[in-house]
């Protein structure tokens, strides 16, 4: 996948998984639909500015843009953890470390 589809792409999961519209993610970051849809569908790249508004308003670091993995939903994730947890349920000092992990996360 080029760079220009996979930043796209990238864009589409994070604006769905915070549930904007096209239209509600393009005001908020200054463009128009149409040059959003664009950008979505790997047609053009944003402009750095554009890319930094982006990834201001869907609460992400720039790089995660770049990052081939695609989003998995709340329930996938929460099987993930569940089975790597099964993993390590005799190891004490894993699942002690794992708990304060989590409890720092809980708090934030």
């Amino acid at each position: 996948m080029g760079l220009k589809k996979l930043v796209g792409k990238r864009v589409q999961e994070y604006r769905k998984q915070k549930s904007y519209t096209q239209d509600k993610l393009a005001e908020m970051i200054g463009i128009d639909t149409v040059s959003l849809s664009k950008i979505e569908t790997g047609k053009n790249y944003p402009s750095p500015d554009t890319l930094k508004k982006i990834a201001d308003v869907l609460g992400i670091n720039i790089y995660e843009l770049f990052i081939q993995n695609t989003l998995k939903t709340n329930e996938d994730l929460l099987k993930e953890i569940f089975s790597n947890i099964e993993k390590i349920k005799t190891d004490n000092i894993k699942l002690h470390t794992l708990l304060a992990t989590v409890q720092t996360l809980a708090t934030k």
